[in-house]
């Protein structure tokens, strides 16, 4: 009789099974920070910033810079990253990590935001980890606790609920949930934008039609719940700083110096 594996020793075999490529889509033309990616953190542009630290991540197989400009490219050639060139007009940072592993061999693909200079590569491992503990799931992403007023109030930080599973129920601009009882704990959850996607669906989800609660809210993975799929999310302690103004830039040094 054949003995069934653990859930460890599986979980196990299906990471040492699965070929991971972490994308790093990058644009230069921003509409309130052009050239972001190049812009000079500690004698380094933010893009080898943000790749660098990919590269301490233990889950990672392979790391690509996804652009569409000719200097951000030479840029991450010049330190020895990997580079490939996408097209101009393409919509969102999903349909640019697919454009950049259309014909790579990978299982998963890692959609890693360009502007948080202080990503911690644990972070993303623990993502990985997620998406393939959880067979069922088509993509994870990470979240945290958050009890500051300022970012749950804020329509720029995302609002998750969850069900017991971590698994997303749905995400907000919004503050969710409603606590219309006063309860001891009320806790909310903020999304950090980083996404692991199963590639097989990667494919399928930029070939679907956008949905209304994604229009409403203007949040590409309500596509993903309002088409049925699960989304897996991981609780990890972390707190992101991403650069969408100058004013962030000097935020992130005045971090960097601390």
């Amino acid at each position: 009789m054949k003995l069934e594996k653990n859930g460890y020793l599986r979980s196990l075999e299906l990471r040492m099974m699965a070929k991971v490529t972490g994308v790093i889509p990058a644009r230069y033309k921003s509409t309130r920070f052009e050239g972001k990616p190049l812009a000079i953190l500690e004698g380094k542009t933010m893009i080898q910033m943000v790749y660098e630290k990919c590269c301490k991540s233990k889950l990672l197989d392979q790391i690509m810079v996804a652009t569409d400009d000719q200097r951000i490219y030479d840029n991450v050639l010049s330190f020895g990253g990997n580079a490939i060139m996408t097209e101009t007009n393409i919509a969102t940072g999903s349909d640019r990590c697919y454009e950049a592993v259309k014909y790579d061999s990978c299982d998963i693909v890692v959609n890693i935001q360009g502007d948080e200079p202080l990503i911690d590569p644990n972070v993303i491992d623990i993502c990985i980890q997620a998406l393939i503990d959880a067979p069922e799931a088509v993509c994870s992403t990470p979240v945290v606790k958050s009890n500051n007023p300022d970012e749950i109030n804020s329509p720029h930080a995302v609002k998750v609920v969850l069900n017991k599973k971590l698994e997303a129920l749905y995400f907000s601009r919004y503050p969710i949930p409603f606590f219309r009882n006063n309860l001891d704990d009320e806790i909310y959850y903020r999304h950090i934008g980083l996404y692991c996607y199963r590639k097989y669906f990667l494919e399928q989800f930029v070939s679907m039609a956008q949905t209304f609660l994604e229009l409403s809210e203007s949040l590409e993975q309500l596509r993903i719940l309002e088409n049925g799929y699960k989304i897996q999310c991981c609780l990890v302690d972390y707190e992101s700083v991403g650069v969408d103004t100058p004013e962030d830039l000097e935020k992130v040094k005045r971090l960097l110096k601390i």
